[in-house]
């Protein structure tokens, strides 16, 4: 409900993206992201809360925000002015460029998300947005370091990317009730019929990941390990959403995303 699995998703990722690139992530660039995201994922939220009448919200994290309006602001713009400065004391020019970048498109995707194109029919599909932003997130200040081998960073990002795609399209699928009673085009909702076809993408992400792990040079486990193991959670969470109920599986999703853990840790240890 405080939109904190969003945050600490990016965070492990982005960890393990600069673990894997050879890039020492510091503990500003991880506060860093982790703020920026959650201010993010909270603005759409609490304009969702808002936009709607309190009898139309069908989840427990929009009637959060819409009972805690005022709280949320206050702590919202807490968090913005501690993120900025930090941002602004901690990290370099070629960091701040780099995040700046980012901040367009996330700023362009609330306004259109919210606003413009909820029930848009030729617009790109919400789901394939979330995918690079959360991705973006997570490669931003790897991808701000200078040097950067992107022949070592680019399959783990395009395999990141699947697999959140993979995580929000089983949403979608899971949540066609709500996003009907909030008025929001999702992909499940716009084209029915490629559901099945959703539901098959984490058995076959979590094939073709583990097979590009297995033929890729270095540590194990590394991104594509993650991603394999992420893909098959996701799998068995949509086999046992009849059984669970769509928002206990909803919180399991994300905490799916949480497999860099398990290589950082490891690493930790040793």
């Amino acid at each position: 409900m405080l939109s904190l699995d969003a945050p600490a998703v990016v965070m492990a990722w982005q960890a393990l993206l600069g673990a894997s690139a050879g890039v020492a992530i510091g503990w500003a660039e991880t506060l860093v992201v982790g703020a920026s995201v959650w201010l993010a994922y909270a603005a759409d939220r609490w304009l969702e809360a808002a936009r709607l009448p309190l009898a139309r919200l069908r989840t427990p994290r929009h009637r959060f925000y819409a009972d805690h309006r005022r709280a949320v602001v206050v702590a919202w713009v807490l968090v913005l002015v501690a993120d900025v400065a930090l941002a602004l004391r901690e990290l370099d020019r070629r960091e701040l460029t780099t995040g700046l970048v980012l901040l367009a498109p996330v700023l362009l995707y609330v306004l259109s998300h919210q606003f413009l194109h909820r029930e848009a029919r030729g617009r790109v599909p919400k789901e394939i947005i979330v995918a690079l932003l959360i991705t973006g997130g997570a490669a931003v200040f790897v991808l701000a370091a200078p040097g950067i081998d992107s022949a070592v960073i680019g399959p783990a990002l395009g395999l990141l990317a699947a697999v959140c795609f993979t995580n929000v399209a089983l949403i979608c699928v899971w949540e066609v009730p709500v996003d009907t009673a909030h008025g929001q085009l999702s992909l499940a909702r716009q084209f029915p019929r490629c559901r099945p076809a959703l539901r098959a993408l984490p058995w076959l992400l979590a094939a073709l990941a583990w097979l590009i792990a297995s033929r890729t040079p270095g540590p194990r486990p590394g991104p594509a390990d993650c991603v394999a193991l992420s893909s098959l959670l996701l799998a068995l969470l949509d086999r046992a959403a009849p059984r669970l109920g769509w928002e206990r599986v909803r919180v399991w999703a994300d905490v799916a995303l949480l497999t860099p853990l398990w290589p950082l840790l490891l690493r930790a240890a040793r």
